[in-house]
């Protein structure tokens, strides 16, 4: 169990992609995220998220061909699986897989690429076999397949940083995330941005820590 409650804490990470010139329907979708991720207290997220969650499968339901609709949807529900946490988490991080997939086969640069990157974070931070589909060598398949899309985002180089970092070369590690924290503001992003380079500075300085 301890096991699970650290794979669940591991999707707390949020999965804010870059997004330009997306319809209504996905902008309003990232927005609410957002604020529950970056604004709603830690105890009222899981409800909130579940809120999103179901607001998400109606708008996939009525369109089940929109590759940004279903990356969204797989953000959503990986953030919901991490609030969630214990074994009910894992149902939630399958449909995210699913839903990630089958963006990459309708349109495989969708937002930037998100849906690669989003997946290889999936595969880093679920645990493996016999629990989960957790595969590292997959997660760094997916993790380069974002970068080549969006190499100089904030999102991809902070999740293949994060990959390094828990692999051990911080040296690389140091590299990624600093270049994601070069990465240039994301229209109408300003509140996931805040929370990314906040989140890259905490990694950086548990990298400054292991060199001591």
């Amino acid at each position: 169990m301890k096991y699970i409650a650290k794979f669940a804490a591991a999707l707390l990470l949020p999965f804010a992609m870059a997004v330009a010139g997306v319809p209504d329907e996905v902008s309003n979708l990232q927005q609410k995220w957002e604020q529950i991720r970056y604004k709603t207290p830690t105890a009222a997220q899981e409800a909130q998220y579940e809120q999103l969650v179901n607001e998400a499968q109606k708008l996939l339901a009525a369109n089940p061909g929109s590759a940004d609709l279903l990356i969204w949807y797989g953000i959503i529900e990986s953030t919901y699986a991490g609030a969630k946490g214990g074994l009910g988490a894992l149902s939630h991080v399958k449909s995210a897989k699913k839903a990630l997939e089958q963006a990459i086969a309708i349109s495989p640069d969708a937002l930037a690429g998100s849906a690669y990157t989003s997946l290889g974070s999936l595969y880093y931070q679920v645990p493996g076999w016999p629990i989960g589909f957790g595969d590292d060598k997959k997660a760094l398949e997916f993790l380069k397949k974002g970068l080549a899309i969006n190499p100089d985002g904030i999102d991809p180089n902070y999740f293949y940083g994060d990959y390094l970092f828990r692999k051990g070369d911080y040296t690389e590690a140091e590299r990624a995330l600093n270049k994601a924290l070069q990465a240039a503001p994301r229209p109408g992003r300003k509140v996931a941005d805040e929370g990314r380079r906040g989140e890259i500075e905490q990694l950086l300085a548990k990298i400054a820590a292991k060199r001591k």
